[in-house]
């Protein structure tokens, strides 16, 4: 006998319309929206779930935990990096890592993360294989490249946390006057170096700070092939 109602139901049930098929990239897509709209904090595996109306195990079949989400999440965004295709082969690097410091900048949160988990997806998958080929081209060996592709990534993470404190202008502002402030205004006997050097300690924007740090990174990676060659 059929219980009042049962046939309703199972009819409503028939009638609702087909949900898309889950798949990695709708789980990633779900995710950059929470992102958008509400910080990383909220982009959890449970949170995704309820926007894509399934259950949050379903979803360890494409993502293997939340710190792997995030890292997809911040591969899509790399797809934003521009690939210079101008200048020589020492710009077009510094120019590459600049692309991806800029999306790091622009995320804080995710900043934050990629300083312990790497994004792993194509298209930081990309970036690593153009900063390799950029150094082959700069005359690096094997070694040293491979080894300095993860200093030279980590140069423009580094800084994108450095600075990814949320201040306003004007606080940011006061922030670096009291900076200047202190170290002027040491004491040139207990701080010899500090005030001798007081000028150049506070002198250059961040972006030429971060273009000379790639800099030094990257003379360091050719001088140790300069040395590897002679041994």
């Amino acid at each position: 006998m059929t219980r009042p109602g049962s046939e309703t139901a199972r009819r409503s049930r028939r009638e609702r319309p087909a949900k898309p098929a889950l798949t990695r990239q709708g789980i990633i897509d779900a995710g950059l929206g929470i992102l958008s709209a509400e910080g990383l904090a909220k982009v959890t595996m449970r949170r995704i779930a309820g926007v894509l109306d399934t259950g949050h195990a379903s979803l360890y079949v494409y993502v293997r935990d939340t710190e792997d989400l995030h890292a997809q999440i911040l591969d899509a965004l790399l797809a934003t990096v521009k690939f210079p295709s101008s200048g020589n082969w020492r710009t077009r690097l510094k120019d590459l890592l600049t692309g991806y410091g800029e999306v790091l900048r622009n995320h804080a949160e995710l900043a934050r993360m990629a300083l312990s988990t790497q994004p792993n997806g194509p298209h930081f998958t990309a970036i690593v294989e153009q900063v390799l080929a950029l150094l082959k081209e700069g005359g690096a060996d094997d070694r040293s490249a491979a080894w300095g592709v993860d200093l030279l990534l980590l140069v423009p993470t580094a800084l994108a946390v450095e600075h990814s404190a949320e201040v306003s202008p004007r606080l940011e502002a006061e922030r670096l006057s009291d900076m200047e402030t202190r170290i002027q205004t040491v004491d040139p006997q207990q701080y010899p170096n500090i005030a001798r050097l007081s000028a150049d300690l506070v002198a250059g924007g961040g972006l030429i700070r971060s273009l000379w740090a790639l800099d030094v990174v990257v003379d360091g990676i050719l001088a140790r092939t300069a040395a590897n060659r002679m041994q």
